[in-house]
């Protein structure tokens, strides 16, 4: 099953919600305020979610961005669920080593990789 928005793409993999931004660019707060918008129910909506966020078209992101996915994070941990980060370009992952957010997070290299480690 598969849905689309204007910002986003889910995708169903077995137990796993598959989100991929579809925007290369997501700098402008209503661009994140509709990413947010569209992930949150997703999140909320049971217990125990299984949630991949794949960065594979975006190749800009505000700090914006790395606050909500913290947010999402928590959101995600409150609900006794799990979330991991794939497909991240090389210059956005340096963002996220300095800081210190590749800690937080477990990212991987490739959706399927992210998808079959839980």
């Amino acid at each position: 099953m598969e849905q689309s928005s204007p910002k986003i793409a889910v995708q169903y993999v077995g137990d796993v919600v598959l989100v991929v931004p579809t925007d290369e660019k997501l700098l402008e707060e209503p661009d994140i305020q509709a990413l947010e918008d569209s992930i949150l129910p997703l999140v909320e909506d049971g217990t125990g979610v299984e949630l991949v966020i794949s960065f594979e078209n975006v190749k800009f992101l505000s700090s914006a961005v790395l606050g909500l996915l913290i947010r999402l994070s928590k959101k995600v941990y409150e609900n006794q669920g799990k979330m991991h980060l794939c497909c991240i370009d090389q210059k956005i992952y340096e963002i996220f080593k300095i800081t210190r957010l590749d800690k937080v997070f477990e990212i991987y290299d490739s959706r399927d990789e992210a998808v079959s480690s839980f």
